[in-house]
C-alpha cells in the first residue's frame, strides 16, 4: 500500500514552503521516524519524517516550492526491508599473537555496535530529537560506546552540512563588476512574506520616545543579585515585554487580528521576540508572558537565542504569537518602521539608546533616550488606540514601578 507523504501545516500564516534537501532518495528503504527531507518556510526549517517504514518514491525536486497539503512522496509499506548481509565468524584461533590481538581489539572498539545496543537516556533523547543514525556516528566512549558528546557533535556537524547544501554557487560577471547568486529558499520565503504583509494590511506607524534612565538605574542596582539568583542577566527585553503586556491589557484591540470578515480578540499574551540569525529573521514566541516573572522571561529569551543560532528552533516555537517586539537597536538602528508579522495587528520597534538633550521640569538635561515605533494594521486599530498603546509602553518604561517587579 502506498502511503502519501504530504506537506504538513506548519503555522497559521504559512501556506507553502521549499523542499531544500532530500535526506533519502527514490528507491531507498526508510524506517519509521527517518528524516525524509528538510522543509524551509519563511519562519523556520524543519525535518519531515517517515510515518511508516517502506520504499520511498519522491515526487518533488530539491529547491521546489510546495504548498501545504501537497503530496511530495509516497512510501510503499508492502515491500520488505533489504536483507542484511550475514558475515560468518572466523574460527577462533587457539593462540593469537599479542600484536594481532591488540589490532583486533582496536577494530572492535571502533566498530559500530549492533542494533539494539544500550544507549543512555541523554544520548537516546538527542538521537530521537535530531533524527540521527547511531551507526553512522563516530564513537569516543569506552569499548566503542556512544557518548552524549558524540551525539551532540554529530548534530552540530549535520547542521553545518545542511548550511553548505543550501549555499549557492556565486557567479561573477564577465568584467567582475558584480556577482550573482541564487537566494536561499528561506530568504525567498521571507521576501514573499514581507511583500504579502505590505499588500494585505493597511500598515501605519506611530512614533514616540522614552527616557531609559529609570530602567538603566534599576538594572544596575539589581543586576548582581538577579544574575546570582537566576544564572541569567537582567536585560532590557523583559522590561519591554512586561510593558507591552500592560499596554495590551489597556488597549486590547492591538492584541487581536483580522480573519476574513471577522475580528479575533486574543485574551492571552504570547509575545514574539524577533531574533536575527545568519539565515534570516525568526520570531520565537514567549508563551503566556503575563504569567511569567522577569527571570522566566530572560531565560526564555536566552534559550531562544541559542536555539536560533544553532538552527534548532522548532515549528511550535514560532506558532501562535499575538504581538511582536523587534529590537533593531542592537544593530545600531536609530529609527525604523517595522513590518507586521501576519496575522498579528501590531509590532513594536525598539531602537538604539542615545544620550540626547531633553527638557525636564523646565531645564535642559542630557538623558539616555530611545525612539519607539509601533506599526499597526489600520483596518483594525484606530490612530487613537495606537497612540494610547505606545504612550502606555512609554509610561511603564519611564516609571518601572508601574510594572509587576519581582526581583
Amino acid at each position: 500500500m502506498a502511503i502519501e507523504v504530504k506537506i504538513p501545516a506548519v503555522g497559521e500564516s504559512i501556506t507553502s514552503g521549499v523542499v531544500s534537501v532530500w535526506h533519502k532518495k527514490s528507491g531507498d528503504f526508510v524506517n519509521e521516524g527517518d528524516a525524509l527531507f528538510t522543509l524551509e518556510t519563511d519562519k523556520v526549517s524543519t525535518e519531515i519524517v517517515a510515518e511508516k517504514a517502506g520504499v520511498l518514491e519522491t515526487k518533488a525536486d530539491e529547491g521546489q516550492e510546495v504548498k501545504i497539503g501537497e503530496i511530495v512522496a509516497t512510501i510503499d509499506d508492502s515491500k520488505p526491508p533489504p536483507e542484511e548481509k550475514k558475515t560468518e565468524k572466523p574460527a577462533e584461533k587457539k593462540k593469537e599473537p599479542e600484536a594481532e590481538k591488540q589490532r583486533v581489539e582496536e577494530r572492535e572498539k571502533k566498530a559500530p555496535p549492533e542494533k539494539g545496543e544500550h544507549l543512555s537516556p541523554a544520548v537516546r533523547r538527542i538521537i530521537e530529537e535530531e533524527h540521527l543514525q547511531p551507526e553512522k556516528i563516530s564513537r569516543t566512549g569506552k569499548e566503542g560506546r556512544l557518548t552524549k558528546g558524540d551525539a551532540l557533535a554529530a548534530a552540530q556537524e549535520r547542521g553545518r552540512t545542511e548550511e553548505k547544501v543550501e549555499a549557492r554557487e556565486v557567479q561573477p560577471s564577465a568584467d567582475s563588476r558584480f556577482t550573482r547568486k541564487r537566494m536561499s529558499p528561506l530568504r525567498r520565503k521571507i521576501a514573499a512574506q514581507l511583500v504579502m504583509a505590505q499588500q494585505t494590511a493597511a500598515i501605519l506607524t506611530t512614533f514616540n520616545e522614552c527616557d531609559m534612565s529609570a530602567v538603566q538605574e534599576l538594572r544596575a542596582k539589581s543586576q548582581e543579585k538577579f544574575t546570582k539568583k537566576n544564572s541569567v542577566k537582567l536585560g532590557l527585553m523583559s522590561f519591554f515585554i512586561k510593558a507591552c503586556v500592560e499596554a495590551l491589557k489597556a488597549v486590547p484591540v492591538v492584541n487581536g487580528r483580522i480573519e476574513g470578515e471577522d475580528f479575533v480578540q486574543n485574551n492571552f499574551y504570547d509575545i514574539g521576540v524577533a531574533v536575527g540569525t545568519e539565515r534570516g529573521l525568526v520570531v520565537p514566541i514567549v508563551r503566556d508572558a503575563d504569567n511569567k516573572n522577569f527571570a522566566e522571561l530572560e531565560l526564555d529569551i536566552a534559550g531562544f537565542a541559542v536555539k536560533a543560532r544553532e538552527g534548532k528552533l522548532k515549528i511550535e516555537d514560532l506558532q501562535g504569537g499575538t504581538f511582536t517586539i523587534s529590537n533593531g537597536g542592537v544593530y545600531g538602528s536609530l529609527l525604523s518602521t517595522p513590518i507586521l508579522n501576519p496575522p498579528q495587528s501590531g509590532i513594536l520597534g525598539m531602537h538604539k539608546i542615545m544620550p540626547r538633550p531633553i527638557v525636564v521640569d523646565g531645564k535642559v538635561e542630557v538623558r539616555p533616550m530611545m525612539y519607539l515605533a509601533l506599526s499597526y494594521d489600520h483596518r483594525a486599530i484606530d490612530g487613537k488606540e495606537a497612540v494610547t498603546f505606545l504612550v502606555k509602553v512609554k509610561e511603564c518604561i519611564e516609571d518601572p514601578r508601574k510594572l509587576p517587579l519581582d526581583f
